[in-house]
């Protein structure tokens, strides 16, 4: 009989995981990043659901409105994963329609406007949620630089606190690379490539002065960094992959040497759509991890992507089909394709489980219970 792997800690399994060794089952993201997270409206009815106390809920991201998951919900549904967010330096509570009190930073000033929706703007952007709505469109506004020295000392405070008195993988987010999902963006790559290249001569520079500070005041106590950017949409890449690696990928890879030669620190991307064109590229540039791993888009196939490239990147994500199956199917249809899915990605190791991007403010709550527990359930390893 097959002998049980070890129990390991969570920051030991996602570790294992993510060095593409096998760790005792595969880890389980509930809310580490802005990709892997609940809607706050979904969380609070979750906890409802689950009979814990939810008077308010915290939110992290305000314009896609992500709740902090909290202890109770990691514990429950086995999240090896916490988001680093330090406290807000001032808190509100907001309350967009009855029975939802979320405590946003005090830097967040919604206004309402006829007809129930909300509008918030800053610095010249704007963005709205309508009537019933589950996030905010448009601008996508920040509350906060983190890379202000003040801000950023509270991120090392925090990233220090989860390292001492937890066992969770976290990662610091906020990494540009070097390419922008603007689709004016991939125009001037054909219009314009000269300029593309002197802003990533600009661009390297800047990455790698905060990239340095980071690993000289943090780099001990977060596991990974992300970098955001799609360069896909459903059915193809936005660019042709020959162009992205003249124009993009000596840069992202000048980048990617210098943490892997100064640090331990793995590199997360996510990157939404039809990329898989671009794997070969992005592996070569040096990305570690890919993320969210959109298996409804062309090329996208599970069992394909584990084939071709499971032993050289780890995929974060592409456990639960978000645009045909956890929103509209059954409990059952839900576990039955999250236990498909992690069938294909767990053998050899190199997957950590998420679903394909966000948990929606219309999720229903018996959903994302089957969900996370058929993932715990089907994750184990035998030796």
């Amino acid at each position: 009989m097959a002998q049980k792997t070890k129990t390991m800690t969570s920051r030991q399994r996602v570790l294992a995981t993510v060095n593409h060794e096998i760790p005792d089952r595969v880890p389980i993201d509930v809310g580490m990043y802005s990709a892997t997270g609940i809607s706050a409206f979904a969380y609070k009815d979750l906890k409802d659901y689950l009979g814990f106390k939810a008077d308010e809920v915290p939110v992290h991201e305000h314009s896609l409105m992500l709740a902090r998951v909290e202890e109770d919900i990691r514990r429950r549904f086995h999240s090896d994963c916490i988001v680093l967010r330090p406290s807000f330096a001032s808190t509100r509570i907001w309350e967009p329609r009855r029975g939802y009190r979320f405590r946003m930073t005090g830097e967040f000033s919604p206004t309402p406007e006829a007809g129930g929706a909300w509008r918030v703007e800053r610095d010249g952007k704007l963005m709205r949620m309508p009537e019933g709505g589950y996030f905010f469109d448009g601008d996508g506004i920040g509350f906060e630089d983190p890379w202000e020295d003040a801000v950023f000392a509270g991120y090392v405070r925090e990233a220090e606190r989860i390292y001492k008195e937890t066992d969770y993988f976290t990662a610091y987010k906020g990494f540009y690379p070097f390419f922008s999902q603007d689709i004016e963006y991939f125009c001037s790559m054909l219009t314009d490539p000269d300029e593309i290249k002197e802003s990533n001569d600009r661009m390297l520079e800047v990455q790698l002065e905060r990239v340095g500070k980071l690993i000289k005041h943090m780099g001990g106590y977060v596991q990974a960094i992300t970098m955001s950017g799609d360069l896909g949409e459903q059915n193809a890449p936005f660019c042709r992959p020959a162009l992205f690696e003249e124009l993009c990928a000596p840069w992202l890879k000048q980048f990617c040497d210098f943490v892997h030669r100064n640090s331990d620190l793995k590199i997360f991307l996510h990157s939404c759509g039809a990329i898989e064109p671009m794997l070969p590229i992005l592996i070569e540039c040096g990305i570690d991890i890919i993320n969210p791993v959109q298996i409804s888009a062309k090329g996208m196939e599970p069992t394909l992507l584990k084939e071709k490239y499971g032993k050289q990147i780890v995929f974060w994500g592409g456990g639960c089909n978000t645009q045909h199956v956890l929103s509209t199917g059954t409990p059952q249809e839900v576990a039955d394709n999250v236990a498909e899915l992690v069938g294909v990605f767990k053998p050899g190791g190199g997957y950590v489980f998420a679903p394909v991007h966000n948990v929606q403010g219309t999720v229903p709550v018996e959903n994302i219970v089957a969900m996370y527990d058929t993932a715990f359930r089907v994750g184990g390893y035998d030796e």
